[in-house]
C-alpha cells in the first residue's frame, strides 16, 4: 500500500524486516522443539536470539539466488555458525511463509478488530443521540416516508456489529500455519512439532496441508474484509448524497485551513466518504484475486504467492485506514435538523399516503378501492403543486369514511417512530 493510505501499526506488521523475524523465530522455535526431543544438541535454539537481520543483505543475496528464502537461511547461517547445520531441518519454504502469514494475518486482525470497535462505539453514539430526529427515508432517490435518523445509524451498528464477529471467528480458520514438510507428509519430523511451534505463535495449524495451507482460507479471510469495506462504503455513499447542495442533510468535517478545490474557493467537498468509496473497490478486487489463488497446480504451485504479497498487505492495511477516517467523519459530522425537517415539507403531504390507505381498509375498504381513492388525490397534489393535506380534507369521499379527528393524527409525523424503541431493543441498545 501507498505511504498516504498506510497507518505506522498495521504498516509496520508487513515491513519486510518483520517478516524475516518472524522467519527467524520459527526456525528458532522448530529447534527449541527438536531440542525437547533430543533430536539435536540442547543450545542451538538459544544461538538465534544473536541473529541480527539485515533486509539490505538479504536482498543482496537473493539478487544472485532469486529465492528469498534461500537468501535469508544464507544470510543468517553465517551469524550461527556450527548451528547452521540444524537450520531449516525438515522444512520447505513455504512452512516459513505460510506460518509466517498466518501470524501476520492474526496480528494484523488485532488492530482491525480495535479500529472496528472505535467505530461501533461512534455509530452507537449517534443512533441515540438521532433514534428521535426526524428525517426523509428515500427508496430509488426519491422521498418515501418519515424516517428516524439515528435508524440509519442502527443499521449500519448492527451490520458492523455482526462482521466484527464474524472476522474474530475467521481466525481460527484463516490464520493457521503449516510445519509439515515439502509437500506435507511431515516425513522428517512429527506433526506434533507443527503443533507446538503454531500454538507458540497463537495460530492454529491445519489439519493436512500440501506444500501450502488451503488458499480457501486466505480467500475467506479478505471476502470478510471487502465485506466490512463495502459496509463503510454503502454508509460513506449515504454521507454523500445527503451532503449535496440539493439534500443538505448533513456534512462530512471541514476543517480550518482545508481546501476544496484548486479552482472554486466556496467548494466544501465529502472528499473523505469518496476515498472511503473508492477503497472499497480496492478491498473487493483483492478479495476476487484471493479467490482466484484457490486454483493450484497438484500439491502447490506459486501463481498465488506474488498476489498475495500485496493483497494482503493492501488489503488489512487500507481497512485499518478505512476505519480509522470512517470513524472520523462519524464523530464530527454536521447533521442539520432542520434542514431534515424542510426536506419532509418538499412534498407537500405525499408521503402519509399508505397511512390514508391502511386507514380506509380498516374501514371496509377493498385494498385497490383505497389505493385508487388515495393514488387519485395525490396524482392531483403532483400535477397541481398543492397540499395533499389539504386535498384530503376536501375529498368528498374521505370525508365520508375518516372524520377530520382521524385525518389529522393521521399526518401527525412523530407516529411513524411509535417502534423506534423497541428495534433499538432488539439491537440491543437502549
Amino acid at each position: 500500500m501507498i505511504t498516504r493510505y498506510t497507518p505506522g501499526d498495521i504498516g509496520a506488521i508487513w515491513s519486510q524486516e518483520q517478516k524475516f523475524k518472524r522467519f527467524l523465530k520459527i526456525e528458532a522455535l522448530l529447534c527449541e522443539a527438536l531440542e525437547k526431543q533430543k533430536k539435536i544438541p540442547k543450545g542451538v535454539s538459544k544461538s538465534f536470539s544473536k541473529v541480527k537481520i539485515s533486509t539490505a543483505k538479504i536482498k543482496k543475496i537473493e539478487d544472485k539466488t532469486h529465492h528469498d528464502i534461500v537468501a535469508f537461511l544464507k544470510h543468517i547461517s553465517g551469524q550461527i555458525g556450527k548451528n547452521a547445520q540444524y537450520l531449516h531441518r525438515g522444512l520447505t519454504s513455504s512452512d516459513l511463509l505460510d506460518t509466517t502469514l498466518a501470524w501476520q494475518i492474526k496480528d494484523a486482525t488485532v488492530i482491525i478488530l480495535k479500529s472496528l470497535d472505535e467505530v461501533l462505539s461512534e455509530v452507537k453514539r449517534k443512533a441515540l443521540k438521532y433514534k428521535n430526529t426526524l428525517c426523509m427515508a428515500r427508496t430509488h432517490g426519491v422521498h418515501a416516508e418519515i424516517y428516524s435518523f439515528g435508524l440509519k445509524f442502527l443499521y449500519l451498528y448492527e451490520d458492523l456489529k455482526e462482521e466484527r464477529r464474524i472476522l474474530a471467528e475467521s481466525l481460527k480458520y484463516s490464520a493457521c500455519g503449516k510445519i509439515s514438510g515439502a509437500v506435507g507428509t511431515f516425513a522428517y519430523f512429527e506433526p506434533k512439532i507443527e503443533e507446538y511451534i503454531c500454538r507458540k505463535i497463537g495460530i492454529n495449524n491445519a489439519a493436512v496441508s500440501t506444500q501450502v495451507v488451503s488458499r480457501e482460507r486466505i480467500a475467506y479471510y479478505l471476502f470478510i474484509l471487502s465485506l466490512v469495506g463495502s459496509t463503510l462504503e454503502r454508509f460513506a455513499t449515504e454521507i454523500r448524497h445527503l451532503h449535496r447542495n440539493e439534500v443538505g442533510e448533513v456534512k462530512e468535517p471541514f476543517y480550518k485551513g482545508q481546501k476544496g478545490s484548486s479552482a472554486m474557493p466556496h467548494k466544501q467537498n465529502p472528499i473523505i466518504c469518496e476515498r472511503i468509496c473508492g477503497l472499497a473497490r480496492i478491498l473487493r478486487a483483492n478479495s476476487l484475486a484471493a479467490s482466484e489463488n484457490i486454483n493450484l497446480w497438484h500439491e502447490r504451485d506459486i501463481s498465488h504467492s506474488s498476489a498475495e504479497r500485496i493483497i494482503l498487505p493492501d488489503s488489512t492495511i487500507a481497512l485499518v485506514y478505512m476505519l480509522r477516517k470512517f470513524k472520523e467523519v462519524i464523530a464530527n459530522l454536521k447533521v442539520i435538523p432542520e434542514q431534515m425537517l424542510k426536506n419532509i415539507e418538499l412534498n407537500r403531504g405525499i408521503i402519509y399516503s399508505q397511512k390514508i390507505l391502511i386507514a380506509l381498509m380498516d374501514k371496509g375498504l377493498s385494498r385497490m378501492q383505497a389505493y385508487d381513492i388515495v393514488q387519485g388525490i395525490a396524482l392531483r397534489v403532483i400535477n397541481e403543486n398543492s397540499s395533499f393535506k389539504e386535498k384530503a380534507f376536501l375529498d368528498s369521499k374521505l370525508k365520508k369514511l375518516l372524520p377530520r379527528k382521524e385525518l389529522e393524527k393521521i399526518f401527525n409525523p412523530y407516529t411513524y417512530l411509535s417502534n423506534i424503541d423497541k428495534i433499538y431493543k432488539r439491537v440491543g441498545i437502549s
